[in-house]
């Protein structure tokens, strides 16, 4: 079971709307998603009580919000503040990169 929550169109904004959100766009045919997911999972476990939250949003059962972000390649991460879009993550990178990226924004 994944530590990140997978998230709607209709639940989107209000889950990061408060806080600092890391969300992963990503499709379930795609290799490098796969590739990036168990470090996701385990970064959203360890940071969980640090008031990260993390979601994941399946491009091709939330199309609208992929249009809405832009998403053109997947993996896509995008960090939240406060509802705010602040940095955004194209492709698969390491833990560390990722981890930088978080406390960056904690």
């Amino acid at each position: 079971m994944s530590n990140a929550q997978e998230m709607t169109t209709e639940m989107f904004d209000t889950a990061v709307a408060d806080g600092t959100a890391l969300i992963d766009f990503h499709a379930s045919w795609c290799g490098p998603c796969k590739q990036i997911a168990p470090i996701v999972d385990e970064l959203a476990a360890e940071y969980h009580d640090r008031g990260l939250k993390v979601g994941k949003v399946d491009i091709d059962q939330a199309q609208e919000l992929a249009v809405r972000f832009g998403i053109m390649s997947v993996p896509t991460l995008l960090f939240f503040k406060d509802g705010q879009k602040v940095d955004e993550i194209r492709g698969a990178v390491g833990r560390q990169v990722l981890e930088e990226k978080i406390k960056s924004f904690l």
